[in-house]
C-alpha cells in the first residue's frame, strides 16, 4: 500500500501551481499548456462547476458557455458569472 501512495505524492510536487487566471481556449494569452497536463476542478460559490471555460480567482468571475449558442466565429458565447472561485486539482 505504501509504494502505491508514493508516486501520487511524487506527482503532486511536478503538478504546475495553478494561476490567478486561466483559459482553455489555446488562441488566449491566460492558456497555459502545462496545467492541462492534470485534471483541474473549479468551484464556484461552493458547488463545483463542469462547464468553466475560463476563470480569475483575483477578480471572483467564471466564464461559461451561454447553451448552445455561437458566435460568428463558432466559438461558444460565454457568460461572465461573478462570486467565490476556487480551482483545484483533482
Amino acid at each position: 500500500m505504501n509504494t502505491n501512495t508514493e508516486p501520487q505524492a511524487g506527482s503532486q510536487a511536478n503538478r504546475p501551481e495553478l494561476p490567478d487566471h486561466l483559459s482553455i481556449d489555446a488562441r488566449s494569452p491566460h492558456h497555459v499548456a502545462a496545467v492541462f497536463q492534470h485534471d483541474v476542478g473549479i468551484r464556484f460559490n461552493g458547488k463545483e462547476r463542469h462547464d468553466v471555460e475560463e476563470y480569475c480567482v483575483s477578480e471572483g468571475w467564471i466564464k461559461v458557455p451561454a447553451g448552445k449558442t455561437l458566435d460568428r466565429k463558432g466559438q461558444p458565447l460565454l457568460l461572465k458569472l461573478k462570486g467565490k472561485v476556487e480551482p483545484f486539482y483533482r
